[in-house]
């Protein structure tokens, strides 16, 4: 399993998709927790570093 970097900005493709059909999530704040903003509805939410980079399938990073 790669091991990614994360940045602010980047675009994270996760394994489960937001009920509104996005697997991407934008990332907003990096730390023991990432703040997330959904790129199909605009949600945000906190989530713990663990369940990040056990979910993560892709990384874009920021232009």
């Amino acid at each position: 399993m790669p091991q990614y970097t994360y940045e602010v900005g980047d675009i994270v493709k996760m394994k489960k998709k937001h009920p509104c059909g996005s697997f991407e999530w934008e990332i907003l704040r990096v730390g023991a927790d990432f703040r997330l903003k959904c790129m199909g509805c605009g949600h945000q939410i906190m989530i713990a570093r663990k369940l990040v980079e056990k979910n993560t399938r892709d990384l874009r990073k920021k232009a």
